[in-house]
């Protein structure tokens, strides 16, 4: 098992705990963890026994957002000896890389969920969160601009005038206001919320075909921005072709009519079909 700084990974019955582990800093963002974070999501690609992933934060906070132990001088590259012209955002790099993953995400977001504590959530498919979860896009009120991919993917979240709200003010708000606006699914009692998380990414890996999991998990990502449905209609095709006849599409038929919970062989290290990834084949 692999080993990070900033948080720790157990696995059990198919799914990847990730418990972000910087307690006495809120577990805010910084550059080890940036890379934990890029390691971990290489990991889970890689592992075929790990079918979903929770993400979840220790104590009082989930992420506060970035490590400001810079100060004032947190967003100047000169003075930190990196030229601006190199430089790309970390969090958008996390954001990216858990784009582009092949299991399934679920966040539960425990506690205050600041800046990219409130960002890098959008990024994973399914959001929970306890009662006492505080969320902010907080980045005008300290002179910057949003971050980890956030203008791409809040307003496909929770729609465009919401999330100019939420980034113009500043403000922090609460659990109820990210269930009512659909920034997250469901919201539990403090000690309820981690059950609830690892009961839904157990249902995902013990009820769902993996190769099928992760084809459907990108064509839900990018064809959320094709232009036209014809997109989705060519890649569902070649969808059902490269699926249809494979031992995964037997097994779910029989276990069906047998009544019984299925058991899928299909493994994404070897088994997606030779149009993946389609968004960057030649001539797509």
């Amino acid at each position: 098992m692999l080993e990070f700084r900033t948080f720790d990974l157990t696995v059990s019955d198919k799914v990847a705990l990730v418990t972000l582990n910087r307690p006495q800093q809120m577990n805010t963002f910084n550059a080890a963890m940036r890379q934990d974070f890029l390691d971990l999501f290489d990991h889970t690609d890689a592992e075929d026994d790990i079918r979903a992933i929770v993400v979840t934060g220790t104590g009082k906070a989930f992420c506060a957002g970035l490590d400001l132990s810079a100060k004032a001088n947190t967003f100047d590259f000169a003075k930190a000896g990196r030229e601006s012209s190199d430089y790309r955002d970390g969090g958008g790099q996390v954001a990216m890389r858990i784009f582009d993953s092949l299991k399934p995400t679920i966040c539960a977001i425990n506690g205050a969920a600041i800046g990219f504590g409130a960002t890098i959530p959008l990024a994973m498919d399914i959001r929970l969160a306890s009662r006492n979860a505080r969320f902010g896009y907080v980045f005008a009120s300290r002179g910057i601009t949003p971050e980890a991919c956030s203008s791409w993917f809040l307003p496909r979240t929770v729609g465009v005038s919401t999330a100019l709200e939420w980034c113009y003010t500043g403000r922090i708000f609460g659990a109820q206001e990210a269930l009512d606006a659909g920034l997250i699914r469901s919201m539990y009692e403090p000690d309820e919320l981690l059950s609830a998380a690892l009961a839904l990414a157990r249902e995902i890996a013990e009820n769902t075909a993996p190769v099928s999991t992760a084809l459907i998990r990108q064509m839900m990502w990018r064809l959320a921005a094709a232009d036209h449905p014809r997109e989705a209609h060519r890649i569902e095709t070649a969808a059902l072709l490269a699926r249809g006849g494979k031992a995964d599409a037997v097994e779910g038929i029989a276990s069906f009519f047998e009544k019984r919970p299925p058991s899928f062989s299909g493994k994404v290290s070897t088994d997606l079909p030779d149009f993946y990834p389609w968004w960057s084949q030649p001539g797509t």
